[in-house]
């Protein structure tokens, strides 16, 4: 049994601290909202007041957070981590993060003696209520493997992706892939309304033709099922936009990258970040002038 402490227990962070306790763990959790750790305190867990009392009660600390704002506060702020950690604390993060940033971050733990991992998941809530993530992690192999048995309570694909960074950036780039192709094909569809052709049939054509293995989101499109979204768009957005960060910091062009990410933005400065990232088809039709 390993003293786990678990920061972040929204979405998706509350089903991966659940595998974590059912994985035989001793648990401290700790988020922003208190009644979302109410499930896990039955399960086992102990609730902590900030970060700085789950890491001086834990010898490795996960976190799951919105985006690279709330893990620096989480860290280095105010009753962070690195206030209450002692020295040999590791800490992996599985939120969504620049590499750039956690370079940053891993600098500024060292200097206290704990190690930083940039971990971050994918696979979506049901891949982390099934522990079916794949985690994606980058910086100090034996650290890793230290504790590799705790990240496997949430993901049957655990990755070591060599140098610090590198999970980030595994993750940014699995991420280009499955928002822009979705955002792809929602233009592909309003296009085709737009032009007269209905997008029932062309996705019928699509499903099977050469298009056939990038329409798998098409049920969700043709039904107009935007809400109640485990992941909503302004998470796609946010996510989109470390991608061209990332491309700008490198000195890179990106430009399906960037195309995806202002039709996203588009979509979420319209209302609509709320719900599901295929949502942005109707922002695009209004572009469109394709009513419904």
């Amino acid at each position: 049994m390993t003293d786990v402490g678990f920061i972040g227990v929204g979405n998706i962070g509350n089903p991966m601290c659940a595998n974590v306790i059912k994985g035989g763990h001793k648990v401290v959790v700790h988020d922003l909202v208190e009644a979302q750790a109410e499930n896990l305190i039955e399960l086992g867990a102990t609730w902590a007041e900030s970060p700085a009392a789950v890491a001086a009660q834990t010898e490795v600390v996960l976190t799951s957070l919105p985006g690279p704002p709330e893990v620096t506060s989480v860290l280095r702020g105010a009753e962070g981590i690195l206030e209450g950690a002692d020295p040999g604390l590791v800490c992996f993060d599985l939120s969504t993060n620049l590499p750039s940033t956690v370079k940053l971050l891993a600098e500024r733990a060292a200097e206290q003696g704990v190690l930083f991992l940039d971990s971050p998941v994918s696979n979506g809530v049901q891949g982390a209520i099934d522990a079916t993530l794949a985690v994606m992690v980058g910086g100090d192999k034996s650290a890793f493997d230290a504790y590799r048995h705790v990240l496997e309570c949430i993901g049957s694909h655990v990755f070591h992706m060599g140098e610090l960074g590198m999970g980030a950036l595994a993750k940014i780039t699995n991420n280009m892939v499955s928002i822009g192709s979705g955002q792809l094909l929602i233009e592909a569809l309003v296009m085709a309304e737009a032009a007269g052709l209905d997008a029932e049939q062309a996705v019928e054509v699509m499903s099977v033709a050469s298009a056939q293995n990038y329409v798998r989101n098409a049920s969700t499109l043709l039904e107009r099922n935007f809400d109640d979204a485990p992941f909503f768009l302004q998470w796609a957005a946010k996510d989109v936009s470390l991608a061209v960060q990332v491309a700008r910091e490198q000195g890179i062009p990106s430009p399906m990258a960037s195309a995806a990410s202002d039709m996203l933005n588009r979509a979420r400065n319209r209302g609509l970040g709320m719900k599901s990232p295929m949502a942005t088809m109707l922002s695009a039709e209004q572009d469109a002038g394709v009513s419904h």
